[in-house]
């Protein structure tokens, strides 16, 4: 009776944990499936190497890339059109502000925060979304994205926006630094205040004896700033060129963008 009950106890053991993943426990919390069932130790993800392909563009690993590979076009709308973009850009936007509230003002106005416009103030999502874009799948059309930019009907990203208010019920002043040409200025400001942007130190945008990379462009515009007497507390902006260069400020926060690189 005893060797049979062993024998019983073992296959049922053996049966639950076909089952049911065994688990790791510490204090009585799984913290480690044995089994998993997702990713290379198990049953293949789909679009998993569009997950990495997104994370090498996050990351900076992968750089000067001209367009979203055809096969991860639908991962990337549905990425951008997710729940899990606003969970990314909300998480940029919780620390950024934890960080400002944390900040040691002087309090004579200098302080100023840096905020890119696309992509990142301002969303165009929906111009990315059309079929003759295919969220960066297609190559960039300069006359067609301008005439959406014409339009100024971009919205804003809500958790920069939140950002923003925030920053202003400190003392902290914004300044729109972009890469948008100056000719749209009345565009711009329209759109902003429109969505929810409504006071600013500066809006500088791109005038037509502006000339170099993003990089150098907004890189010179920062140092001008900083020449002026303004700190720059804090820069945001959804492209690495936002937030590398000279005067980059005391602290960068990068939100999300796997739909173009600008170098």
């Amino acid at each position: 009776m005893k060797i049979s009950a062993l024998l019983f106890f073992l296959v049922t053991l053996i049966a639950t944990s076909h089952a049911n993943p065994i688990r790791l426990v510490t204090d009585g919390a799984p913290i480690h499936l044995l089994r998993p069932k997702s990713g290379a130790a198990g049953a293949k993800v789909p679009q998993l190497n569009c997950l990495s392909w997104r994370l090498a563009v996050e990351t900076y690993n992968m750089r000067n890339w001209n367009l979203v590979p055809e096969s991860c076009e639908k991962y990337v709308g549905h990425y951008m059109e997710g729940k899990q973009y606003r969970d990314d850009c909300d998480a940029v936007a919780d620390i950024a502000i934890k960080y400002a509230k944390n900040l040691t003002l002087a309090g004579d106005g200098k302080e100023i925060w840096v905020f890119d416009i696309d992509e990142t103030s301002l969303s165009n999502a929906p111009y990315y979304a059309r079929s003759d874009v295919q969220f960066g799948a297609v190559p960039y059309n300069d006359t067609k994205f301008n005439a959406w930019v014409a339009e100024g009907e971009a919205p804003a990203i809500p958790a920069v926006l939140r950002l923003y208010k925030t920053l202003l019920s400190l003392g902290i002043k914004p300044v729109f630094l972009s890469g948008t040409k100056a000719v749209y200025r009345q565009i711009r400001i329209s759109n902003l205040k429109k969505v929810g942007y409504k006071n600013w130190e500066k809006l500088i945008l791109k005038g037509e004896s502006d000339h170099g990379s993003a990089v150098v462009y907004k890189s010179n515009k920062r140092t001008e700033l900083v020449e002026a007497g303004y700190r720059i507390v804090g820069n945001i902006g959804d492209q690495w060129s936002d937030i590398i260069g000279s005067n980059v400020g005391d602290r960068t926060f990068k939100v999300p963008d796997p739909m173009y690189f600008i170098g």
